[in-house]
């Protein structure tokens, strides 16, 4: 059953006045003063009122409709517990990404961290129906954003999230298994994680190797991305003068990357420059795909289209009547 709600119900007192013009209407209509003066009006008394004389009311009558609906549309007439089965395609999605220094490389636009969110952002608006979350890592890793459907809140969460924020370094094996221990408690037919660093894991006590196995055990799917162009890329350096970019070696460890996604059953990915890091997660978004049918329920949809037709159907009645049929009654 649809219960029809009221987004500014304020509105509604509104209606109040149209009995009060209707009160007037008919007062107005017992004190109208004759146009012609006759001796006597036995005769015109006696003669039948045609129909028309009977319809002129009916202008009044739109018209006050026309305003009732006019004040209802205003109060915004809202369906509530709007059932709706939906099949769709869902799962669970921990992105890990890495927020070191070197993130903020130029040899993506602007830079590869900002390029890593922009792309990300555009994959979880593309999933509506998918919980996702967040965990970052550099030296030391935490979660952002818990898994949730709420992807405008991921979203937010995502563009808050910038280097320094933490401690400094590529702790790999830390950022997995923090995404790990978010997302293996979900009884989601799917579990995902997609991994995206640009370095070598040089921090934390947990070895990538030894987090993958950890996902492999609880049956989650692992993607790992490389951001890097091939051969030198700029990296922000500090000098006393302030943040220098200097062309310096990248260096990814693929051979790890790749042995992650191979043990879990995902894959690995190069990402060398913005338009195939996009391709990349268009890549993922294809692969992930479960069937599965979800109830809407709730879902707030605006109802003022048809009392909207109705009023200007109303309206335009009431002015063919006035200038046509009606038009020696007013």
């Amino acid at each position: 059953m649809i219960n029809i709600t009221f987004a500014n119900p304020g509105y509604l007192w509104l209606l109040l006045i149209i009995p009060l013009m209707v009160i007037f209407y008919i007062l107005r209509q017992h004190k109208t003063s004759p146009s012609l003066t006759f001796s006597s009006v036995q005769r015109l008394s006696d003669m039948p009122k045609s129909a028309r004389f009977y319809l002129r009311h009916l202008l009044f009558a739109f018209r006050m409709i026309i305003i009732a609906i006019l004040i209802i549309i205003i109060a915004r007439p809202q369906s509530t517990d709007y059932w709706e089965d939906v099949s769709t395609e869902g799962i669970d999605i921990v992105f890990a990404m890495d927020i070191s220094s070197s993130m903020l490389a130029r040899d993506f636009k602007p830079d590869r961290l900002e390029a890593a969110r922009n792309v990300a952002t555009e994959f979880i608006s593309g999933r509506p129906y998918d919980r996702m979350g967040l965990v970052i890592f550099s030296g030391e890793s935490f979660t952002q954003c818990p898994l949730t459907t709420d992807h405008a809140v991921l979203i937010n969460l995502m563009r808050e999230m910038q280097s320094g924020m933490i401690e400094d370094g590529t702790a790999i094996g830390l950022g997995l298994a923090t995404a790990v221990n978010r997302i293996k408690d979900s009884d989601a037919k799917s579990k995902v994680i997609i991994l995206l660093t640009d370095g070598v894991n040089n921090m934390g006590e947990i070895a990538p190797v030894t987090a993958a196995e950890i996902a492999r055990t609880m049956g989650i799917r692992v993607y790992t991305v490389g951001v890097g162009s091939r051969g030198v890329a700029p990296y922000p350096v500090q000098t006393p003068a302030g943040i220098r970019y200097r062309n310096m070696q990248v260096e990814i460890d693929e051979e790890v990357l790749r042995e992650i996604a191979d043990m879990t059953g995902g894959k690995y990915y190069r990402a060398t420059d913005n338009e195939s890091l996009d391709k990349i997660y268009r890549e993922i978004d294809q692969l992930e795909k479960s069937k599965i049918n979800v109830q809407e329920f709730s879902r707030r949809r605006e109802e003022y289209m048809p009392l909207a037709l109705i009023m200007t159907g109303l309206l335009l009645l009431e002015i063919i009547l006035r200038y046509t049929l009606l038009r020696r009654y007013i």
